[in-house]
């Protein structure tokens, strides 16, 4: 319970974030853009590793800010974000900060439609184009599939669960193809109902620190 109103308690700011200023920093460009320039002038070891992607991504950090803390690992989620977000942001977000490797995990918000409908493959593209940004500048990536969700307690109407797998399908062929490194999530997080299991996440959408726990383990096994 105390990790879901914690949940509640930081996607309620970006909410606000949104009606108020989504129209002039959609992409929300300017939320690390200090921290960016800090680690740009930082030694490479401190900053190794970006992990890109939305609030799963943000609320790790707060939910174990050690397992980021301890491995310089940079953390660049953003709540409530979809993958042409993403894109938009990730020259400033991944690319200047010259890392070794970047950590994408993008596509539950686009199925949420948060900014708007979009198809399977046109948020697919978008995890293809910052694979291929990452490639051309010598950053290694790692794709992660979707974390399992059947329903959206901000999106009722839609029903996520098949989407996710087939978008999972995707990344993993192209992660196959491409001789790109794939972490997968989703097995070790789903239930029998193509949710998330309660046990690591009580919202069906956010794991709570038991599920990161076990998202720090198969990352880190790729990573070092």
């Amino acid at each position: 319970m105390k990790n879901y109103i914690l949940i509640l308690f930081l996607i309620l700011p970006f909410t606000i974030y949104s009606q108020e200023n989504m129209k002039k920093d959609w992409a929300n460009l300017n939320k690390y853009a200090t921290e960016n320039e800090i680690l740009k002038t930082a030694p490479i070891a401190s900053k190794s590793v970006v992990f890109m992607g939305d609030s799963i991504t943000e609320f790790w950090k707060v939910n174990n800010t050690n397992f980021f803390a301890s491995n310089n690992f940079v953390n660049r989620g953003i709540s409530g974000q979809t993958t042409p977000q993403m894109l938009l942001r990730f020259r400033q977000d991944v690319i200047e900060l010259n890392p070794s490797t970047v950590v994408i995990l993008a596509g539950i918000n686009d199925i949420a439609e948060n900014t708007g409908p979009i198809t399977i493959d046109a948020i697919f593209g978008n995890i293809v184009s910052m694979c291929e940004l990452a490639k051309s500048n010598k950053i290694k990536v790692v794709l992660c599939s979707v974390l399992p969700a059947n329903h959206f307690n901000w999106s009722p109407k839609i029903e996520p669960a098949d989407k996710v797998i087939a978008l999972n399908k995707l990344i993993k062929l192209y992660a196959d193809k491409n001789k790109i490194t794939f972490v997968d999530y989703y097995s070790a997080l789903v239930d029998q109902n193509k949710g998330l299991d309660k046990k690591y996440g009580e919202d069906g959408v956010h794991p709570n620190l038991e599920g990161y726990k076990l998202m720090e383990k198969l990352i880190l096994k790729v990573l070092f």
